[in-house]
């Protein structure tokens, strides 16, 4: 893809749900991210469910991350304010998250961010 031009991947495990052996898009995201070593936008899709998911896919070297499910459910649970109270929840979370790791840019948070192992 990098060879083609590619401007951005998306990291994802579209149908590892109904797939037993396939990896979570989490647990692939690191290699991908060294291999891609910043020569285009890396997205990450599935299993993300909250701010501190976003701190965690960021600090394995996404450049930025998609939902599906969850916005759906709020929107469909609450309309227009379930959504606005989602994405404000997350946004908390993430700031939150940011400032008990010690960070204040976005930009910043990296893998010595996460614990290993």
């Amino acid at each position: 893809a990098l060879d083609s031009g590619a401007d951005a991947l998306i990291v994802s495990n579209h149908g590892g749900r109904q797939l037993d052996g396939a990896p979570s898009s989490a647990s692939v995201l690191p290699a991908i991210a060294q291999q891609v070593d910043r020569r285009c936008g890396l997205l990450v899709d599935g299993g993300l469910r909250s701010g501190i998911d976003v701190f965690r896919a960021l600090a394995q070297g996404a450049d930025g991350v998609l939902i599906g499910r969850p916005w759906v459910w709020a929107l469909a649970g609450a309309g227009e304010a379930g959504l606005r109270a989602l994405i404000a929840t997350w946004q908390n979370e993430l700031r939150t998250t940011m400032a008990l790791a010690g960070v204040t840019r976005i930009a910043d948070i990296g893998p010595q961010h996460l614990q290993p192992g």
